[in-house]
């Protein structure tokens, strides 16, 4: 079971006005088999905190470490870090012209595992994970995001997690843009995968819509670079009802 361990985490990144400080102290402990919601109104961060554990250049680290198992990640480069296990399935996935879906997946499980897997297996796991998610076929041929929908980018990210099996899963926003069949579709991907292996997920939302589906066991509260509240689903909840005005109140 891993363990990625954050601690007193900052991160700055270059706007046109200057460095902004955007992570200002995150702390945080995700343990393999755990769900950790992380929610937070626009701006607060919670995007930047997903990138910069996946290694984006974009964002600097100033302070504080990640470690995953006792390794650190910030040490490492970004394939690095994937091959360790760590996994992040984007807000916003990117196209891959000239790559077919099938070719990205069977790369990426090699770098992942260090050696090619069976081809006779691999084509059942890839066809039995794509009927999972409700995925026509002819996606595997297609180049990677290459005129998909949102709803389809979505569920070829859920397909990366299913197929590579990471450690730690990082799911930015994973629900946004998807339809009422969509979400069902996407988060039973989620759970499957979770009951399937030991990962831990780090699924950052705004809402609460998802985790009708994705049950969490802790929920965070992001605001302004840090975690202001943390509490089980009940937090949830309260921030159905209640919105993140008194968390905005006390944060200026």
């Amino acid at each position: 079971m891993s363990v990625l361990e954050i601690t007193n985490l900052h991160a700055t990144v270059d706007t046109p006005e200057g460095t902004k400080e955007i992570l200002k102290g995150v702390d945080l402990t995700i343990r393999g088999g755990e769900t950790h919601a992380i929610m937070g109104p626009n701006g607060s961060g919670k995007s930047t905190l997903a990138y910069a554990l996946a290694g984006h250049p974009k964002y600097q680290i100033t302070e504080g470490s990640v470690t995953l198992d006792g390794e650190d990640v910030l040490e490492m480069s970004v394939d690095e870090r994937a091959r360790a296990g760590v996994f992040l399935a984007m807000q916003y996935p990117v196209e891959v012209p000239g790559v077919t879906v099938s070719n990205f997946l069977r790369t990426a499980k090699t770098a992942v595992d260090g050696e090619a897997p069976s081809l006779r297996t691999w084509v059942k796991d890839v066809k039995g994970a794509m009927d999972d998610l409700r995925m026509d076929p002819v996606f595997a041929e297609r180049n990677v995001n290459e005129g998909f929908s949102g709803g389809e980018k979505k569920r070829h990210e859920i397909l990366q997690m299913q197929l590579l099996k990471p450690s730690i899963a990082i799911l930015d926003e994973t629900d946004s843009g998807l339809d009422v069949d969509a979400l069902r579709i996407v988060s039973e991907g989620v759970n499957r995968a979770k009951e399937n292996t030991e990962v831990g997920i780090m699924l950052i939302t705004h809402y609460t819509r998802i985790l009708n589906y994705v049950k969490p066991d802790f929920v965070h509260v992001f605001v302004n670079g840090r975690i202001a509240e943390q509490g089980g689903p009940e937090l949830a909840e309260r921030l159905e009802n209640e919105g993140y005005d008194r968390f905005l109140a006390a944060a200026n």
